[in-house]
């Protein structure tokens, strides 16, 4: 399993960081996990097919996290009709607005495959597994353990505070934690993650403020080799 940063930036873009997007590579079949970006360039620049995609997994509706969707949906109504993902979305009412605004564009809206998530197992393709739990940061917000190739690797999406929020089952053992850092202090991280041992931490979606204080946890717990993501990282897990 490859994870591909392509905006690693918090809630508005910087000089080179985009908003919140990750790619997931396992074989040929790709998965992403919010779309803040425009993902079908992305795509393109690296001669990946659009069609690769099989499912889009948004943590919550803010726009950093979404904004690329409208793009992506709109491409494959009516360019790349082979491409046919599985789009999870926190709320379900966010289908429609989608197809409106390509409707205003002066396309037909595909019917495209949106899904409501819930808590618990949302997608098993016979590839990749997604499990959600709900969090704090909005009405409706959540985390996503994925699971392939035999690893496990947890995104937390944006949370109130890691001592209300934080998902310590799904990251019990996980190969990988992937921490937002755009809204507290990283080392609020630290009792959390000391009683879920992840083999792995990777701060993402971090306000630049939070840098001493990601520098400050991975000297506090060393020994899950806490990094911080940046636009087009690529990591096997």
């Amino acid at each position: 399993m490859k994870l591909t940063f392509l905006g690693a930036s918090h809630g508005v873009p910087e000089p080179n960081r985009k908003c919140s997007c990750t790619m997931i590579t396992v074989g040929e079949r790709i998965y992403f996990v919010d779309m803040g970006v425009m993902a079908i360039n992305e795509l393109v620049n690296r001669s990946i097919p659009v069609d690769a995609v099989k499912g889009i997994f948004i943590t919550h509706m803010h726009g950093d996290h979404t904004n690329g969707l409208i793009h992506f949906a709109d491409l494959i109504s009516w360019y790349y009709t082979n491409a046919d993902p599985e789009i999870y979305l926190p709320l379900l009412d966010g289908a429609k607005i989608i197809s409106d605004w390509i409707t205003l564009s002066c396309h037909a809206a595909r019917e495209l495959r949106y899904k409501q998530v819930a808590e618990g197992l949302i997608y098993d393709d016979g590839v990749l597994k997604v499990t959600a739990v709900h969090t704090k940061h909005t009405a409706s917000s959540y985390s996503y353990r994925v699971e392939a190739d035999g690893k496990a690797v947890v995104f937390t999406g944006d949370m109130h505070h890691p001592s209300v929020d934080f998902p310590t089952a799904l990251a019990q053992n996980a190969d990988l934690v992937i921490c937002e850092g755009a809204h507290f202090a990283a080392t609020e991280y630290e009792p959390v993650l000391v009683s879920c041992t992840p083999r792995r931490v990777i701060v993402n979606h971090y306000a630049p403020w939070n840098v001493p204080h990601i520098v400050s946890l991975d000297k506090k717990l060393p020994e899950l080799h806490i990094t911080m993501a940046h636009d087009g990282m690529e990591i096997y897990v």
